[in-house]
């Protein structure tokens, strides 16, 4: 039996928001971060809008509901390539729905639709079955505490 892997993932995330006054009143200070990871590009981000956050910038909210479906799409895509599943293009309208009570937020589920386009008609099937697959296999959508669901999509190629 194989001995588990580790794998650790450095990310900084530093407050920018400051406006003079530190955190003295509610309003008075921005929720501008940056989210950093040696050698890639900054992402600036806030608060969602809704929590006095910069709607111009990401915020974790959507960062969440992005990882969840950036992880089917990569595990997917390695299981189409293993079961020769020829993919030519992969989209998805991921959205996240989360429910706050007296100010205390958790997300209740995130929906993925993955729209797959496929080489050839016979690959559709298998192209669709593998959503599951992939579904099972995430490491994101395993490490979350609520549903993830995806509704796929697939196409052949020049239909």
């Amino acid at each position: 039996m194989r001995e588990p892997r580790e794998h650790r993932y450095r990310v900084d995330v530093s407050w920018t928001g400051n406006t003079g006054e530190g955190t003295a009143g509610y309003r008075g200070f921005r929720r501008d971060h940056q989210v950093v990871v040696e050698g890639k590009p900054v992402i600036e981000a806030s608060a969602d809008p809704a929590f006095v956050g910069d709607p111009e910038r990401w915020n974790p909210e959507e960062l969440l509901v992005g990882s969840l479906s950036q992880c089917h799409m990569l595990t997917y895509l390695a299981l189409c390539s293993l079961k020769r599943v020829r993919v030519l293009e992969y989209r998805d309208a991921a959205e996240g729905t989360m429910r706050e009570t007296a100010g205390r937020g958790e997300f209740a589920e995130v929906r993925l639709r993955p729209v797959v386009t496929v080489a050839e008609p016979g690959m559709i099937d298998l192209a669709t079955a593998l959503h599951e697959d992939a579904h099972r296999d995430c490491f994101i959508a395993r490490s979350v505490n609520f549903p993830v669901r995806h509704l796929p999509t697939v196409t052949v190629a020049g239909s």
